[in-house]
């Protein structure tokens, strides 16, 4: 029988609709001393909204970074200094390459890193600043994080030997039986909810290992193990619990945005059927009717991305611009699944997104990317958090089911059961 949730206290009380202003604050720094700089103007760091009085230069600058980033002018850093001759250069410099429809952007508001190490040294802070970018689009980029370097280039360097295989080698992994959730799916046979194009690409997932008297296994395949390529079964585990314990973290500042007890959400996944996908978007040859990932939700409770350097992904905002998401070396993208959607009671946005097919000079190239994704217990129910039901947002989920399924209804609408 599904285990429930026990009634968690009371949030603080905020408005759940709330969001965050879409427009830059505005806050002036003095220039730094030296006589070099006395001549520049006054540095500016764009981060939301705040009324400070502007030179004119600074508010054109300000102005044209709004400006749609497809007319490529030299970048102009928050907080660089600059003089009017190389202010007015920028402004009027031709574009460098021509606008591409299916790069698709826009001046959509972007995504301010939040550095992981601020989780140890100031964890309320960093509750806020990832809830509130959670909030406000669904993403969060995490800078500094915890996954070691070696990790992550061992696991990818394993992930590409084993997608270069024959394609007869790597279908042998293939077990439809088993819904995608282990083991290798093949390209084009996963689409977006509710599309009926293929996405373009091939992935391959790894499980938890459960001991042999887990009650889970029921429900949890067991992983499959890789003869071809020699370390693909140590690397990939080791990136699915450095990525696992990291999302433990996240999780913590979640419940404390949230106003629940730091460690709320430890026992609702620590069994949980997350996933480690490793994601191959293989070359583009002509002009196919598809993309590489159709707009969709996740599923789950939390995703952490590795590899979304490479241009591509794109989130959609609320007011219908679809917004790039390419975080700085370094960094991982965080965003909410549907799973925790439906426990905050859309509190915290599960954002559509999507994965474009590259320009013309991208498109014999191609994309890996591993996406983490955390989920709850088999056995758990999902029932709305009291505290983010209100007047103002009534219950949108008034049945509760258990976690399991909740993801086999998804499957068989992603194609994949």
């Amino acid at each position: 029988m599904a285990r429930a949730i026990s009634r968690a206290k009371p949030l603080r009380s905020f408005d759940p609709l709330q969001r965050g202003s879409p427009f830059p604050r505005i806050l002036a720094e003095k220039t730094p001393p030296g006589p070099s700089r006395k001549d520049h103007a006054t540095a500016i760091n764009l981060e939301g909204l705040n009324g400070v009085t502007l030179k004119p230069l600074q508010l054109a600058l300000a102005c044209e970074r709004r400006r749609p980033n497809f007319v490529r002018t030299p970048r102009l850093h928050p907080g660089s200094l600059l003089d009017q001759s190389l202010y007015e250069s920028a402004l009027h410099a031709r574009p460098t390459r021509r606008y591409n429809p299916r790069m698709t952007h826009t001046n959509a508001p972007t995504l301010t890193p939040v550095s992981f190490k601020q989780a140890a040294t100031g964890p309320d802070g960093f509750a806020q600043a990832l809830g509130r970018s959670f909030q406000d689009t669904g993403f969060a980029i995490v800078s500094d994080h915890p996954v070691d370097l070696t990790v992550i280039n061992t696991a990818l360097d394993d992930t590409k030997a084993f997608f270069a295989l024959p394609e007869a080698t790597k279908r042998a992994y293939f077990d439809p039986s088993k819904g995608g959730q282990r083991g290798y799916t093949p390209f084009a046979t996963e689409n977006a909810k509710g599309q009926t194009e293929k996405d373009l690409k091939e992935f391959w997932h790894l499980g938890r290992d459960l001991p042999a008297e887990s009650p889970h296994r029921a429900v949890m395949p067991d992983n499959i193990s890789v003869s071809e390529v020699a370390n693909f079964d140590a690397s990939t585990r080791a990136l699915y619990k450095a990525l696992d314990d990291m999302g433990t973290v996240l999780l913590r500042a979640i419940a404390k945005y949230l106003g629940l007890e730091e460690n709320w959400f430890d026992n609702t996944v620590d069994h949980g059927n997350s996933v480690l996908r490793l994601l191959h978007y293989p070359p583009i040859e002509g002009t196919p009717s598809g993309v590489r990932a159709g707009a969709h939700e996740d599923i789950n409770v939390i995703t952490l991305l590795l590899g979304a350097e490479e241009a591509g992904l794109q989130a959609k905002t609320r007011d219908g611009q679809w917004m790039d998401v390419q975080p700085p070396e370094g960094a991982l993208v965080i965003n909410v699944g549907d799973m925790l959607q439906r426990l905050t009671n859309n509190v915290l946005p599960s954002t559509t997104h999507r994965v474009i097919n590259p320009n013309s000079e991208r498109m014999s190239f191609s994309r890996y990317s591993t996406p983490f994704f955390l989920h709850f217990n088999p056995d758990l129910v999902i029932e709305t958090l009291p505290g983010c039901i209100s007047d103002d947002n009534p219950n949108r989920y008034p049945d509760p089911l258990s976690s399991h399924d909740y993801l086999q209804e998804r499957l068989r609408e992603i194609g994949l059961i």
